[in-house]
Parts: C-alpha cells; structure tokens; sequence
C-alpha cells in the first residue's frame, strides 16, 4: 500500500480559467488591462497572495493598494470553481488507486477553503484522506514540512508525491521523496530542467508508474 500525495492545481485540475476570470474581474473594475491566461499560468504556483502580487506588479498597481487586492481576491476565491475541471483521467486514475487500497492526500499551497470547496464542487473530495492547503499549517511548500504532514496523515508503506511545477519538484527534493511530474501543468520551464522521478503525460499512465515502487 502507498501514500500517494497530489498536488492540486496544474496537477489534478485546472484551475487557471477562473483564477485568470478573478483577477481580471478585479483589474478591470480598477481601470487595469487583464491578464492573459499565459500570466495566469505562470503566476501560479506560490499560493494566492503572491499570485495577486504578481498580478499586481505586471499591471502596475501601487504597492499599497496590494492588501486591498489581496483581500478582494481571496474572498472571490472561495465559489471560484464554476470553471474549473479535472485534467482528463484523472476521476478514473484515483477510483483505480483507491481499489487497490492506495492511501491518497493532498498537499497544495491553494487555501484550505478554495481546496475543499473544488474539491467538493467537483465529486473528488471522497478520495483523499488527508488534505494540507497553503494556509494549513505556519509554511507552505516548497517548504517540506507540507509534505511531510500529509504522509504522516496517511502512513502508507511507500511514499510518492506527484505535482506539475518547479516548487512540487523543489518540495520532493527537499523532503528526498519519489516524485512523479505530471507535464500538461504549469510547469514555466521545460521537463528535462525539472528534477524528477518519472515524468507522465496523462492520467492514465499513472497506475503503472505507481505499481514500479
């Protein structure tokens, strides 16, 4: 039996559309371009406050309207899910897991409420048994300490963390556990720049990477 931790965003979903419609909602209501989905894509990563900070700075709002931004994005975080949707294979990879008794969880830098309530908005939240968010615990990833909770969560006899990003790599290394790259993410660099365990493309090749360890 393994535990095996997800990512969520550019992992199991993309989330990208409605983080590209909050911000852009934001923006223009304050007299602000929007933002392309490529900014959306490659702001995220780093949780939601650095996502506005980042969006903040590529349209040039002033430093200090940046909390004012911040708060008004996260409270539009919490329903933001109307057009979000699991990357392909991804239901029937995790129904497949959890026939095989696998331990599943979830380790992202997305906040709890946003989390659970895609999660549950979607029909996936029956699969994981733990569930560590950006704002679960003190640090968030690539801090391993994330990581390192949710395993302890599941206490499975092999650990494996699957993720799509330069910080779920830098997370894996840190934590010296498997890591298994999921390329159709967000990912801002190429695969071959990305240290990793196994790459995969689609979900359903994921039963028989899980089944090497």
């Amino acid at each position: 039996m393994a535990s095996i931790v997800f990512d969520l965003d550019g992992t199991l979903i993309d989330s990208a559309p409605d983080l590209q419609k909050i911000a852009n909602d934001l923006l223009q209501a304050n007299g602000y371009a929007p933002i392309s989905v490529a900014e959306t894509r490659s702001f995220i990563g780093n949780g939601a406050s650095v996502f506005v900070e980042k969006m903040c700075t590529a349209r040039g709002v002033p430093k200090n309207s940046e909390p004012q931004y911040i708060e008004a994005f996260l409270k539009a975080y919490q329903s933001a899910f109307d057009l979000t949707d699991p990357y392909p294979g991804v239901r029937s990879a995790l129904e497949k897991l959890k026939a095989q008794n696998h331990k599943l969880g979830i380790c992202t830098n997305k906040p709890i409420g946003p989390c659970r309530a895609v999660l549950s908005h979607l029909k996936l939240a029956e699969f994981f048994d733990t569930i560590i968010g950006g704002d679960s615990l003190p640090v968030r990833k690539p801090d391993p300490a994330t990581l390192f909770a949710a395993f302890d969560a599941l206490q499975g006899d092999v650990i494996i963390y699957v993720g799509d990003s330069e910080v779920d790599a830098e997370t894996a290394q840190r934590a010296k556990v498997p890591f298994l790259l999921f390329t159709e993410g967000y990912r801002k660099t190429s695969v071959d720049q990305i240290p990793h365990t196994a790459p995969f493309s689609h979900f359903r090749e994921l039963d028989d990477l899980i089944a090497q360890f």
